[in-house]
């Protein structure tokens, strides 16, 4: 209804201002043109006088002038005043004439002078008066009229000058109650046109007014508004078109906000406006649809890991975070990435993963909701927030955030249902990648005894090699074999020769380092690989290995056991060969030379084995 009131006073405005100009037109011209017909008037009035006068004079009646000025002065009501005056050149020859006719005024003087008409309108509150001053001139004519018969002057000379003063206070008047009926119709035509302008405008007005509630209640999400309007015409059709319109809105966007909600949970985004929440949404829903797609062609889950590192820092700006993957089964814990400095964790939180309060409850931890939180953090005045996430029951992941100001933290926590939408995307396809990763391992491992197989050394025997030259590592290679164990398997069973082979394996893992490679190579033949390891070390290993297994009894039934040894070759990259595949075959030289001179030893390999053929 403003907008009405606004146009109504607007047009009311511009009405007024068009009256009011009509009216000071009408004004100026009416005062312009009364006053010239006044002076046209006074002039044809004056020329009379002067007429009257000449006559007087031709007639030789100049005595009864006064007689006639009277008669003019009273007859005529717009004549105010009447006199006449002499010029100097006819008072020296006729003398001053009577009392009324000498100078009055500076104009009686200018007239004499320039023999020049001059009018004036003297206004005062109660009248307006209209002076007329013509000149009396000498003239010679063809009607008898010859002034210089008379007087002692040159032809044009003045003579003399008649003034008189008109009342023209009527035509103010006139004027005046001519602007007040102009006002009044004008007035009248400002009413009839804003009545005329609201009965015709108020019909769109509520229109607008109903159309801008429903656009309200549209960009809140409700586009139940029905629009209804007396309107006909092309304004009616575009009502029926806006219900039609909002209809299929409501039917495609009314539940849009809660569609979502199934893909991204309420709340990931706070806004009034449900249409801009759906496209923060659909922009999310896109953002981590393209990251899904891409980390479900990345070829481990270390590159999924690396690839949330790089979200947490480039999308949500995130400057100091580790990220961890826990082994639920095992209870450990492993730094995965770390964006700067150093962790907040205890070290001991890595071997015992229930230590961290995040893994233990499933809940966010986050530092500024109680003094201390999680007892194995080292804050020093630094605000955290650790997220956990499961992947599946055997593995699980943990990201810890901290920042220096409360504002940051703050901010980081509404950061978090959007973090583990990411999370929530990247969790099958971490999970698919631990899956793979666990086939690819079985694929790659005996499964009798949890080693690498043969398969796993040719696959991956060249890039050991190439990583050993690029950082001048190096590796002792021993090849060991059961001594007589086709014998196990002929006299015992194939069980009892499984047993054994088991047996080898639990031996080689509690005997090697982490960065060792133990690997089933066939049979009852395995080789160990140990990492810069010297010959002094190696030979220890060597060492353990063959009386650890030298201690173990195997029970074959009927209350009968049975020992076993094992002969071991030993060759070492580079310092034997060029490449591992020759320092393998080096060591089952030795191997060889340790079973064809008596078994049950250990033996080094020498160029000589190679060279002499009676050695193998």
């Amino acid at each position: 209804m403003q907008t009405k009131f606004k146009l109504l006073f607007i047009v009311t405005l511009m009405l007024l201002a068009l009256g009011g100009a009509i009216i000071i037109n009408v004004s100026l011209n009416f005062r312009d043109y009364s006053i010239k017909g006044a002076i046209e008037k006074a002039t044809m009035s004056a020329a009379i006088v002067k007429d009257g006068l000449t006559a007087h004079m031709v007639n030789g009646t100049m005595d009864k002038r006064q007689y006639f000025l009277n008669q003019i002065s009273n007859n005529y009501d717009d004549v105010h005043t009447l006199w006449i005056v002499r010029s100097d050149n006819v008072i020296k020859q006729y003398g001053d004439g009577f009392i009324n006719e000498t100078l009055r005024d500076a104009i009686d003087t200018k007239v004499l002078q320039t023999g020049k008409m001059i009018t004036e309108i003297n206004e005062h509150t109660e009248k307006i008066l209209l002076r007329v001053t013509i000149p009396y001139k000498v003239t010679m004519n063809n009607n008898g009229t010859n002034c210089l018969s008379c007087h002692n002057a040159k032809n044009g000379d003045t003579l003399g000058a008649v003034s008189m003063e008109f009342d023209i206070t009527n035509m103010r008047n006139a004027g005046f109650f001519t602007i007040l009926k102009i006002l009044g119709l004008n007035i009248l035509f400002i009413i009839i046109v804003l009545v005329l302008i609201n009965h015709y405008v108020t019909p769109y007005m509520k229109l607008f007014t109903n159309m801008q509630d429903g656009i309200t209640k549209a960009y809140s999400g409700d586009f139940t508004h029905e629009f209804m309007t007396t309107v006909g015409g092309d304004g009616g059709q575009i009502v029926s078109q806006l219900n039609t319109l909002f209809k299929k809105m409501q039917e495609t966007f009314g539940d849009i906000k809660y569609n979502l909600s199934t893909f991204i949970p309420q709340g990931c985004v706070s806004s009034a406006d449900p249409l801009y929440e759906a496209k923060t949404i659909i922009g999310e829903l896109s953002d981590i649809y393209k990251f899904k797609k891409t980390i479900e062609l990345d070829a481990s889950k270390e590159i999924v890991y690396t690839r949330i590192a790089d979200i947490l820092t480039n999308k949500f700006k995130l400057e100091n975070f580790s990220f961890y993957e826990i082994d639920t089964v095992k209870n450990t814990r492993k730094l995965i990435y770390l964006s700067n400095g150093t962790s907040i964790c205890h070290d001991e939180v890595d071997k015992t993963a229930d230590l961290c309060r995040a893994h233990r409850t499933k809940t966010d931890v986050i530092s500024t909701e109680f003094i201390n939180l999680c007892q194995h953090c080292s804050a020093n005045d630094m605000h955290y927030t650790c997220i956990p996430f499961s992947i599946n029951e055997e593995n699980s992941i943990t990201i810890s955030i901290t920042s220096n100001s409360l504002d940051t933290a703050s901010a980081i926590t509404t950061k978090i249902s959007s973090i583990r939408n990411y999370l929530e995307a990247a969790k099958p396809v971490i999970e698919s990648k631990i899956l793979m990763s666990k086939l690819r391992d079985t694929s790659l491992r005996d499964g009798m005894t949890g080693l690498y197989n043969r398969r796993f050394l040719e696959e991956f025997i060249d890039t050991v090699m190439s990583q050993a030259t690029r950082k001048n590592e190096t590796y002792s290679v021993m090849m060991l074999d059961v001594d007589f164990f086709k014998m196990v398997n002929d006299t015992y069973g194939h069980d009892v020769g499984d047993k054994v082979i088991v047996e080898i394996g639990k031996v080689l893992q509690e005997n090697i380092r982490e960065a060792d490679l133990a690997i089933r190579y066939g049979g009852e033949e395995f080789v160990i690989m140990l990492h810069n390891a010297d010959k002094k070390g190696a030979l220890q290993v060597a060492k353990k290995v063959h009386a650890a297994f030298g201690d173990l009894i195997f029970e074959v039934g009927n209350s009968e056991t049975i020992q076993k040894t094992m002969s071991i070759g030993m060759a070492r990259f580079p310092q034997d060969g060029d490449t591992i595949w020759k320092c393998i075959k080096y060591a089952d030289t030795a191997l060889y030379v340790a079973k064809t001179t008596g078994r049950n030893k250990i033996v080094e390999y020498t160029k000589e084995m190679s060279e002499n053929s009676d050695l193998r």
